[in-house]
């Protein structure tokens, strides 16, 4: 079992950060949000924890899938609206920046959306693609 990371919480903004305590080890969260409009809370948090992983520096993979695919799109993320929370296009700006953010092959094609359609640095890949990044050593997968 991978030794846990310990960080501390910089409560000086509205959403924190995470700053590194301790180790060298390479980590990388995997984060899946499954929902969008549908379940907004659970959708920002995913959101958010995936971003405040990218901005901590600690690697990051999104996956969109379900009504989460939606958020691929341009302007999608600009739409999404949750009181308290920060944006969803901002949070997605954020993890492109320093992580990766791949839609779900089928749930993509289920809506109609293809490559040339997705927010450029967005990948569409499929459920053998997921499960080779999560079972890689160093990785922790969540599902929001």
């Amino acid at each position: 079992m991978a030794p846990i990371r310990r960080v501390a919480i910089n409560a000086s903004n509205t959403y924190g950060s995470l700053l590194p305590m301790s180790g060298s080890e390479s980590r990388r969260l995997l984060v899946k949000v499954m929902v969008g409009a549908d379940a907004p809370e659970r959708c920002s948090q995913g959101f958010t924890v995936a971003a405040m992983a990218a901005a901590s520096g600690v690697g990051v993979g999104l996956w969109l899938t379900g009504e989460a695919a939606w958020f691929a799109l341009p302007g999608r993320a600009d739409d999404f609206v949750l009181a308290h929370a920060a944006p969803l296009s901002d949070l997605l700006t954020g993890i492109l920046a320093a992580g990766t953010v791949t839609v779900c092959t089928q749930c993509a094609q289920r809506r109609g959306i293809e490559a040339a359609d997705v927010i450029p640095g967005i990948r569409i890949a499929g459920a053998a693609v997921f499960v080779e990044e999560a079972i890689q050593p160093g990785v922790q997968a969540l599902t929001y």
